[in-house]
């Protein structure tokens, strides 16, 4: 006969065990009797509502609570933030007002599209029979996609000294940056010491009667990687039916962006960096090392996009380079510059987990589902445009609507 214990232990009655032997199996015993214990006694807990409740209340209490940093901030900086939230409150009011403008305008232009939905039902009911010119139709033709892309990354700068008696908000923007997934992605090591020099970010529109655009500004405090004062780029955009494609139309769309130059002080450049590599002679066998500068990882290189060649082909690389770049263009436009202090807070960052419902992980599931099956089907054509919804716009790329 033989009796068991738990995970570990057996007995066979009758069989005879030395000292050293009992002593081996009651440890083991030990132990899974204290497994078994533990285990009960959590099912037991777990089954009574007054433990439950406490539990959940001591949970919710550490949700939202602060990672420490805003604390650790002198009381002069302290005092700063609370000022730019004052300023962020004004601006709120001020976007309210934005949107009962918005409003107007989105019933003005109903009456302008009223007769079109008018001149559609008709012609469902059978009311009207549109005329062959308006039956006329320009069948799409294929587009081939041309080639393009470019990446990079470079040599780690030191970290400034932190001072103790500090002007400003001390690396204000750097920590909007890295507080936020999107842009945190983009930055290497050795970005940082360059972005604790950048002192604001602006949002500049076309004048009216100009095409649509809009650029943003990147304004740098005297530094010693580059000698620009301000870096740009510029997003164009349009807001007109495709012809080869009118039924994707849905408001205005990024057509392209441009960056700008940046002067690098000699060496300084982390958009580039330079490797050395060993060559051997097929003939003599001699060996000689040569050196070849090649494209590094850097956020810096987000000034230097894909150019769009004026047939408006793409390779598909090209066309995710690009994606990725308006989707970050109008993230900075839209929430960063808007809400700054609240991304540097993190209180911005805990309103946009909320924006996202307990289903939303099951759902962006079945979305990637769906993403790996066009991207499988060879005739999908991935489209980079951004979409006004009640007056923002939005991107593919599922940015999160303020409105």
């Amino acid at each position: 006969m033989i009796e068991s214990c738990v995970h570990h232990c057996t007995f066979e009655t009758g069989v005879f065990l030395d000292s050293e032997e009992v002593e081996i199996k009651l440890q083991l015993c030990l132990k899974c009797l204290s497994q078994l214990c533990s285990r009960q006694l959590t099912v037991q807990m777990m089954q009574n509502p007054q433990i439950l409740a406490a539990l959940q209340e001591r949970l919710d209490g550490l949700v939202g609570s602060p990672s420490g940093y805003m604390e650790s901030l002198p009381k002069v900086v302290k005092r700063r933030v609370n000022a730019l939230k004052n300023l962020q409150v004004k601006c709120a009011h001020i976007e309210a007002k934005f949107y009962e403008e918005v409003h107007e305008l989105e019933r003005k232009y109903a009456a302008l599209y009223q007769p079109l939905f008018d001149k559609r039902s008709d012609i469902i009911k059978a009311v009207y029979e549109p005329t062959d010119e308006e039956c006329e139709w320009k069948q799409e033709e294929e587009e081939e996609l041309t080639e393009m892309k470019e990446k990079a990354k470079l040599e780690e700068e030191k970290k400034d000294e932190e001072k103790e008696d500090p002007k400003g908000i001390p690396e204000f923007w750097l920590t909007v940056f890295k507080n936020v997934d999107l842009l945190s992605e983009m930055l290497q090591e050795h970005d940082e010491p360059i972005l604790k020099h950048l002192q604001d970010i602006k949002v500049k529109f076309s004048d009216a009667g100009q095409p649509m655009s809009f650029t943003l500004e990147f304004h740098f405090e005297p530094n010693d990687f580059f000698t620009n004062t301000v870096l740009t780029k510029t997003y164009k955009m349009r807001s007109e039916p495709d012809e080869s494609d009118p039924f994707s139309f849905d408001g205005p769309e990024i057509m392209g962006c441009t960056g700008c130059t940046i002067d690098w002080t000699k060496g300084k450049n982390v958009t580039l960096k330079t490797i050395k590599k060993k060559q051997k002679h097929k003939g003599r066998g001699t060996v000689r090392t040569v050196t070849k500068t090649v494209p590094n990882d850097s956020f810096f290189n987000f000034f230097s996009p894909p150019e769009v060649p004026e047939s408006g082909e793409l390779d598909e690389d090209s066309e995710a380079v690009l994606a990725a770049d308006f989707e970050i263009g109008h993230f900075i436009r839209e929430r960063i510059v808007p809400r700054a202090v609240l991304y540097f807070t993190g209180e911005a960052i805990e309103d946009d987990d909320d924006d996202y419902d307990e289903e939303g992980e099951e759902a962006d599931d079945e979305e990637g589902e769906e993403e790996a099956d066009e991207e499988n089907d060879p005739d999908y054509e991935p489209k980079v445009q951004i979409l006004p919804s009640q007056g923002l716009f939005q991107t593919d790329f599922n940015i999160q609507n303020a409105y």
